[in-house]
């Protein structure tokens, strides 16, 4: 897979550390997250909208803030508009399964947006294999 720098971000995050070698993190194993996911993180992080679109249901949703985003179209917008608006880091730090297709993978972000520091959870529920439901909150 090639994953390419969304044009209209300058911006270039850290890199999640996925290429490291499989370990333990939060008391669970990274390679223990399906693909759908960590393919899904790694789009999302080099801000490849396509790719990252690809990895949802046709009937996802998406809640970020506090907003509920529904279906390719708003998760696309809310995709785009959620990497232009600040510069930041991440690092992965924590991945459970907690039960059958849902999973939490806790990050640690660092930027310029309100607070600097934040620790988020990004809570997916999977059906057939692709995101059906992904919840980002503290």
């Amino acid at each position: 897979m090639v994953i390419r720098p969304w044009k209209e971000n300058p911006m270039n995050p850290t890199e999640p550390h996925f290429d490291q070698p499989p370990g333990q993190i939060g008391g669970n194993y990274r390679d223990e997250l399906p693909e759908v996911i960590t393919s899904y993180l790694k789009a999302h992080h080099a801000r490849d909208l396509d790719t990252a679109i690809e990895r949802y249901t046709d009937d996802a949703s998406v809640t970020d803030e506090g907003r509920t985003y529904n279906g390719p179209d708003e998760i696309r917008e809310w995709l785009s508009r959620s990497a232009n608006e600040f510069t930041y880091t991440i690092n992965m730090t924590a991945a459970i399964k907690l039960g059958d297709e849902r999973y939490d993978v806790a990050h640690h972000l660092e930027g310029n947006f309100p607070g600097g520091k934040v620790d988020l959870h990004f809570r997916f529920t999977l059906h057939d294999g692709k995101i059906a439901r992904l919840v980002i909150e503290e």
